[in-house]
């Protein structure tokens, strides 16, 4: 399977997992000058910006080892830019992965931390 199909996939199953959890999506593959996130959603009062890790075999080990100090670095600002543009400056705001594997869905609530926001 191609690894862009894989993704989507993953995505996929990532919203149908946050939904059941009662999320509610405001974006899909946002994108910005300075990246893309995956999933943006709110957890209650909580803005939620999620990347999706997507694997087939733990070969490479845990696909949340990839959001690398760069990749959070990318997402935060890109995080930066949707707040902006949608005036959402009074919300908390969270860095989750989710992990889609064989096995199934793990979701990392707070996967990261920035100062940026």
């Amino acid at each position: 399977m191609k690894n862009k199909t894989k993704g989507d996939l993953g995505e996929e199953a990532a919203v149908k997992y946050l939904k059941k959890q009662k999320y509610k999506i405001i974006a899909r593959n946002y994108r910005a000058v300075t990246g893309e996130i995956d999933i943006i959603a709110l957890d209650g009062k909580t803005l939620v910006f999620a990347e999706v890790k997507t694997r087939s075999s733990g070969r490479f080990g845990a696909p949340s080892l990839a959001v690398t100090g760069e990749k959070r670095l990318k997402i935060a600002k890109t995080a930066q830019s949707f707040i902006s543009q949608n005036e959402i400056f009074s919300l908390e705001k969270r860095f989750d992965v989710i992990e889609v594997t064989e096995e199934g869905v793990n979701h990392i609530i707070g996967a990261f931390e920035t100062d940026l926001l």
